[in-house]
């Protein structure tokens, strides 16, 4: 049996705990105690969360816990010395420290992060960067896994990374049947952008969502201006001047984004040869691929394939 605990501090926010349900489902799944849950806090006893909710706590002591999760809040919150000490503690001590969203804040403060990757949530992880110049921030991730140190982006990367905690100890097939029961997606890889195409455009108007949904349905299409206004049900003129003026990007933008985010998840979750990602994602051929990879991430398909594969190995 594993001892899992969450250190939570008074404003933690509740939605933290929804990985929780990841290691409670597990034991229901394996039809056992597979994973012991504690909460953890500085004094112990009764721990307000930033809506109030009260949650009974144990007080700090011994960190030899297989694996300790540090919560998050709707802000920037730090540690007290002494769950900075405790943090520090963990380390060698735990198996597995990990933060979901804003706990990475607690983890770099407590100087565990320093010469790690890691990650938080996107709106902060440039606050993070800045204060911690240290850390390797990377503020595009689900979550990161640097030796035993893991670390999430927002309050729902948390349960992805408690999946991944559950395949790494009790394999794959076992994973997916709680991600089954939890009704999520399995599993986001760890490399997988924080950031969805469609909400980031956020267009207000029915027939630019439609144009929209139809190019991610059709992306080995060629999805001119002209076939997008067709799918809108506006003239080409029309349409571009008002996808311009709803998403803040041109249609060609637009549409070049939708194919990274789709070759992006092919190169992290599959084994398709470049090719075929390219082709499959309406890029033509590997080449421009490549370089659209390039000027977005920095990287090429492959590097991004190399690190996905890295972390579901960690």
């Amino acid at each position: 049996m594993q001892k899992i605990a969450f250190l939570l501090f008074p404003g933690f926010q509740i939605m933290s705990l929804a990985a929780v349900s990841a290691f409670e489902f597990a034991n229901l799944e394996l039809d056992e105690k597979a994973y012991d849950i504690h909460f953890l806090s500085e004094t112990g006893g009764p721990i307000a969360n930033s809506l109030g909710m009260i949650i009974d706590t144990e007080a700090l002591s011994d960190p030899g816990f297989d694996t300790l999760i540090v919560a998050g809040a709707p802000d920037i919150k730090l540690p007290t010395k002494a769950e900075a000490d405790f943090i520090r503690a963990a380390l060698p001590a735990t198996r597995r420290l990990a933060s979901i969203c804003t706990g990475a804040f607690f983890l770099a403060e407590a100087g565990v992060l320093d010469g790690r990757r890691a990650t938080t949530h996107w709106y902060l992880a440039r606050e993070l960067r800045n204060r911690y110049p240290r850390i390797r921030t990377e503020e595009d991730r689900i979550y990161i896994i640097d030796g035993s140190v893991w670390t999430s982006a927002g309050m729902t990367a948390g349960v992805d990374l408690a999946l991944a905690m559950v395949e790494k100890d009790h394999g794959l097939e076992i994973a997916r049947a709680v991600a089954r029961k939890l009704v999520v997606y399995h599993r986001r890889a760890g490399g997988q952008s924080q950031f969805s195409t469609l909400l980031e455009l956020e267009p207000k108007s029915d027939r630019i969502q439609k144009a929209l949904a139809y190019a991610r349905s059709n992306l080995t299409s060629t999805l001119s201006v002209e076939e997008l206004a067709e799918a809108a049900h506006l003239s080409p003129r029309q349409f571009s001047r008002t996808f311009r003026a709803e998403t803040g990007q041109s249609p060609a933008k637009a549409v070049e984004n939708l194919r990274l985010e789709a070759a992006r998840l092919m190169m992290e979750q599959g084994r398709h040869a470049i090719d075929v990602v390219a082709r499959e994602t309406g890029f033509a051929d590997r080449e421009r691929m490549r370089r659209a990879f390039l000027r977005a991430f920095g990287q090429p398909p492959q590097a991004i394939r190399r690190s996905a594969q890295r972390e579901l190995q960690a």
